[in-house]
């Protein structure tokens, strides 16, 4: 559950399909979609899992920004476990295909994982693949692939993962994940599903609450969600 979680209502009118699936574009829980930031505008993601049978926890924080355009995306994420301090990431992603307003849209991620951890001797590279497909006025799916290699000692962790993701409303959004994560023949599978929804402001902040139930094969955890998106300079 751990390995897995580190990769880790309101009811509007009526409007067309396309703002009914992008009436709350953000980060799945589990899974990344493959919208990078619009120009002007920065993400603030807040993650906390707690484990309800080890009773640990686990925090990330993760910030993303647009670099010129929305081509180009540099974020990192701070995760913390039991009040200690995990392996910091830097991640840049290219949208290689479409964007917001797209029917599909690409967007292949590299990250340095660095060892920042207490007993974290090894630095990391992940390459990883997250796709969205529009599947219907109110369906998308986000399909995530990739793989973890490090510098020495450790073997190479490999993850795939499928989101869906059903607009109830425009501002409200059921999904279900299942997120798996292998190495050497130790392999876990999660599923999660979950609900967020979405708060607009007159000053183009958005935040969005979530919450999640994680099973996995050993144990299963709650899933808190929190995101604050905003411009950070005039459009």
């Amino acid at each position: 559950m751990k390995r897995a979680l580190l990769f880790v209502l309101l009811v509007a009118a009526p409007l067309s399909a396309q703002d009914l699936i992008t009436g709350v574009q953000d980060n799945s829980f589990l899974l990344e979609e493959a919208y990078n930031q619009d120009p002007g505008v920065v993400q603030h993601i807040n993650l906390f899992t707690r484990d309800r049978d080890a009773h640990s926890w686990a925090y990330g924080f993760t910030q993303e920004w647009p670099v010129g355009s929305i081509k180009h995306q540099l974020s990192y994420t701070i995760p913390v476990s039991d009040s200690n301090l995990g392996d910091v990431a830097i991640n840049y992603r290219y949208q290689l295909v479409g964007d917001g307003e797209s029917k599909l849209a690409i967007a292949p991620r590299l990250t340095v994982i660095l060892p920042t951890g207490e007993d974290s001797d090894a630095t990391g590279v992940q390459a990883g693949i997250p796709i969205s497909r529009v599947l219907g006025s109110r369906v998308i799916a986000h399909t995530n692939l990739g793989a973890t290699w490090f510098n020495h000692g450790i073997d190479a962790q490999y993850f795939a993962g499928q989101s869906v993701v059903f607009a109830i409303s425009p501002r409200v959004n059921a999904l279900v994940e299942a997120l798996w994560t292998g190495s050497s023949g130790d392999d876990e599978l999660v599923i999660s599903p979950g609900i967020r929804w979405a708060y607009n402001f007159k000053s183009g902040l958005q935040v969005v609450p979530g919450i999640a139930y994680v099973m996995g094969d050993d144990n299963d955890a709650v899933l808190l969600y929190l995101s604050f998106e905003h411009p950070f300079r005039k459009q």
